[in-house]
């Protein structure tokens, strides 16, 4: 495992997950949240995205945080381990509610009510979304997919990991 993308419906947990795996692999962790985003809740061109997104393919090791369909081909050519986190809608507002009005490593801004846009997207990711993951994931029977259906196959996966790395739990 040495690179590594982890997708999954908006709240699943990829940024959180993404900092565990970070921290048991010492692998390189860029969220692609904070390259698009701007501070002002602008975001930044397709060719600026498309060039830093290179930069960090183009490295040895890492862990990108993010779906951004338009990217997502080039990032499983090129990775060699997927996490999918592919939890029910209602676990996915849950997260997306908890962090409300929390600072967030992985976001430029902090969240503090529902955007209408944005609740939708959550709503229909599993319906409009997944469909389009499962049939991009097949394309690529070469990666190792690693599919979690719950938090709790997640944690437990961390925490063979952990076991097997030698490293405590924060």
């Amino acid at each position: 495992m040495k690179k590594v993308i982890v997708i999954g419906s908006p709240g699943a947990g990829k940024s959180t997950f993404c900092r565990s795996l970070q921290s048991i692999t010492g692998l390189p962790l860029f969220y692609l949240d904070m390259i698009f985003h701007r501070p002002d809740k602008t975001t930044c061109p397709a060719e600026e995205f498309d060039e830093k997104l290179s930069q960090i393919l183009e490295q040895d090791q890492w862990i990108i945080d993010g779906n951004y369909a338009r990217t997502l081909a080039a990032r499983l050519a090129q990775c060699d381990t997927v996490f999918w986190l592919d939890y029910p809608e209602d676990v996915c507002l849950q997260g997306v509610e908890s962090r409300f009005g929390k600072p967030r490593c992985d976001m430029p801004w902090i969240e503090d009510e529902w955007d209408e846009e944005f609740l939708e997207f959550v709503k229909s990711f599993r319906s409009e979304y997944r469909p389009e993951l499962q049939k991009l994931l097949g394309e690529y029977p070469e990666k190792k997919v690693i599919i979690f259906e719950s938090r709790e196959m997640a944690e437990n996966f961390l925490e063979r990991e952990r076991a097997l790395s030698g490293e405590k739990e924060v």
